[in-house]
């Protein structure tokens, strides 16, 4: 006798295959196969957060805009600014919406998207994921806060902070580092005009290490990234010769060297050996 043609489910329930409209009748309206609709019901979702690291060099030290937690998880702790993101929301302007409350975004110079944070745990009460960006804001400019919002050098950050936000800032600090020796992306920390002096110590901040003035002109002026004004700036308190005043030559990103590392300068002793 020859075999039929069937399924086999794990249940290990038969099926001819050359009748599935009788199937369909056989399961009746209460056991029909669900639809994407209700397979989406049914899938748990978590919530989605956007958050936002802006940085900005003052006093010589690159720090990161921080405000301290009102209520719990975590209430009393610093963390970075943000917040819930709408159902159907676009992620940018999620996080500037979020940021106008604490900062004016008109002041940020650079915004751009930094990490998608999934771990299950991060979150103490509910299952979270968080999209993070890197804001900068240029030397100069003092934006109002709110009382419970404040600058802190990235180097000293207070404790303790909420959630994984430590750990978000110091990957912030890492890309902007990053993408100063491989793109012109140091227009964002900078006045409009500034001198050369004035810009080393810009980046000294931001990498972390001493800049010679002298070298980062040559490099930023071989890779075409700066142009004299014709301004001079009168000297300070040491005397001297007027520096002279540079800008950027373009306020919009570019890979301009992108096999480059800047690098901290070698130690005396290691040089010795």
């Amino acid at each position: 006798m020859p075999a039929k043609d069937t399924t086999v489910s794990d249940s290990e329930s038969k099926t001819p295959v050359d009748r599935p409209e009788q199937a369909a009748r056989d399961r009746g309206p209460e056991q029909a196969a669900p639809g994407p609709a209700a397979e989406q019901a049914a899938r748990p979702s978590p919530t989605h957060v956007t958050l936002a690291v802006v940085l900005q060099v003052r006093g010589r030290r690159l720090s990161v805009l921080l405000w301290q937690r009102a209520r719990d998880p975590f209430e009393g702790a610093w963390s970075l600014p943000g917040g819930y993101l709408d159902p159907g929301g676009d992620l940018e302007r999620s996080i500037r919406a979020h940021l106008a409350r604490k900062v004016d975004v008109a002041e940020l110079s650079w915004l751009e998207q930094l990490a998608t944070l999934s771990d299950p745990a991060r979150h103490p009460a509910e299952w979270q994921l968080a999209t993070a960006y890197l804001g900068l804001v240029p030397l100069g400019l003092d934006p109002g806060l709110p009382p419970d919002t404040a600058w802190h050098p990235v180097d000293e950050l207070p404790s303790p902070i909420a959630f994984d936000h430590r750990a978000i800032v110091l990957g912030g600090r890492e890309r902007l580092r990053a993408k100063l020796s491989y793109t012109n992306i140091g227009f964002a920390l900078a006045p409009d005009r500034f001198s050369i002096s004035e810009l080393s110590s810009i980046y000294s901040a931001a990498l972390g290490y001493p800049v010679d003035p002298t070298n980062l002109r040559r490099v930023l002026e071989r890779r075409g990234l700066l142009e004299a004004t014709g301004e001079r700036r009168a000297p300070g308190r040491e005397g001297g010769r007027p520096a002279a005043v540079y800008r950027f030559t373009s306020d919009e990103l570019e890979v301009t060297d992108p096999f480059a590392v800047f690098k901290p300068p070698a130690r005396a002793d290691r040089a010795a050996g």
